[in-house]
């Protein structure tokens, strides 16, 4: 016997239709997009696929919280975009056609108020463990620093190497003569393995003249010879270390 719309019951819950879903989790996170699927997958009367979507949400969340830890200085920008074009997809798959006959019937849709509250309470709960996990687990960096010569060329480092270490590199940016005493310089040492990374500030645009970077390569070659057993890597910086600019290894 065939239904005509006439025969089916108007559906009585609301739902978020595609476009909902897709911008709250790109202003919300994963968190509203199994929020906003689970809400749909209840008015669908399919309550299995609801706590489904809940298990696999919490396992994305710990997912990408874990990438953030890993990789802090991934670009930002690219978690949005990433997550919006999969919950898109989602829907697409598993809730499109229960959607568009939700919406034939009559049923009624959230207000965009709502999906755009949902959005902020999403993105306030997501960073709650993201500010809690850079709190406790994020690195206690103490910044140190020694001075050498009379005109004080200073040297910063942090517990990634010892004082030693840094007194032998100072001796050889003195031996070098990038350390002297006419003027004063500074540099700022980590180490990582057994590489020796040494930052050095420059003025913006300054280290894409090629004699620029001809000179500084002239002064890792000669640095290295003093450390056979220890990469030496230069980072040109504008301004702050997080904005290297060129890396000479």
């Amino acid at each position: 016997m065939t239904q005509t719309l006439e025969d089916l019951e108007m559906p009585k819950e609301k739902i978020y239709k595609n476009g909902m879903i897709w911008t709250g989790t790109f202003l919300g996170g994963p968190l509203v997009t199994g929020y906003m699927m689970a809400e749909n997958f209840k008015a669908f009367n399919e309550p299995e696929k609801a706590k489904k979507t809940w298990i696999y949400t919490i396992i994305a969340i710990i997912v990408i919280l874990g990438i953030i830890f890993l990789f802090p200085d991934a670009p930002n920008r690219i978690f949005p975009i990433a997550y919006s074009a999969t919950a898109a997809l989602l829907v697409q798959l598993f809730q499109e056609k229960n959607i568009e006959n939700h919406i034939s019937l009559g049923g009624k849709l959230y207000s965009w108020w709502r999906t755009i509250a949902v959005s902020v309470i999403g993105i306030v709960v997501l960073m709650i463990p993201i500010i809690i996990g850079f709190v406790v687990f994020g690195e206690d960096v103490q910044i140190q620093s020694k001075t050498y010569g009379p005109t004080h060329n200073e040297v910063l480092y942090d517990q990634s190497i010892t004082e030693k270490e840094v007194d032998n590199i100072a001796q050889a940016l003195k031996n070098v003569t990038y350390f002297n005493d006419a003027s004063t310089r500074y540099a700022l040492v980590k180490k990582l393995e057994n590489s020796y990374d040494i930052y050095i500030a420059v003025d913006d645009g300054v280290a894409t003249q090629y004699k620029i970077q001809q000179g500084f390569a002239y002064l890792r070659s000669e640095l290295q010879k003093s450390f056979p057993n220890n990469k030496i890597i230069i980072s040109l910086f504008v301004d702050n270390i997080n904005n290297v600019v060129k890396k000479i290894e």
